[in-house]
């Protein structure tokens, strides 16, 4: 839903920060319930936990990695239409970042500490991308989505089987993003 009110550059500035802090500092909420509790968890052993968590830390940095490009690709593209459309597709990547934290910590796990500066790369990468113009940056951004898809199902063959909830969350994550391809 675009708005034809003007946003001052101070503002932008202030939202995109608004945006980046709450990435960082694990403020992010689903739209949609989690995949998970549908699924009941099998016993995993300390090795088992451990390889999971690990996992799906990796799965969270992709997701700080992904908030980070559509912000960026969304506050530099060069038309609001594509302004709006990445936006919206950082929304609804906003569930992956919820449900992947969520899932750390039910594995007595923590989020990365580096996600600040993943965050920040992918950011300057978003902007880049954003500068060539915009069929170039759609252009990054479908790339990018296909080869998360290909992690993410490579992913699920690493995952414990007995892991059902971390399991559920990255399958409905792929299925995510083969409908964004």
């Amino acid at each position: 839903m675009s708005s034809n009110r003007f946003i001052s550059p101070i503002d932008q500035l202030i939202v995109g920060l608004d945006k980046a802090m709450r990435v960082i500092g694990g403020v992010a909420s689903a739209s949609r319930p989690t995949p998970a509790p549908r699924a009941a968890d099998g016993q995993l052993d300390a090795a088992e936990q451990r390889h999971s968590a690990g996992l799906m830390r990796v799965n969270h940095v992709g997701e700080v990695c992904a908030q980070a490009l559509y912000n960026s690709q969304s506050r530099f593209a060069k038309s609001e239409a594509m302004r709006e459309q990445f936006a919206q597709a950082g929304r609804e990547e906003e569930d992956h970042l919820a449900w992947t934290a969520q899932r750390l910590g039910e594995l007595g796990s923590r989020t990365s500490l580096l996600n600040p500066l993943w965050y920040a790369g992918a950011y300057v990468m978003g902007t880049i991308a954003a500068q060539l113009g915009d069929p170039r940056s759609l252009g990054f951004v479908v790339e990018t989505e296909r080869q998360v898809e290909d992690h993410l199902i490579g992913h699920l063959d690493k995952l414990p089987l007995q892991d059902a909830k971390s399991r559920a969350i990255v399958e409905q994550m792929r299925a995510d993003e083969a409908a964004h391809g």
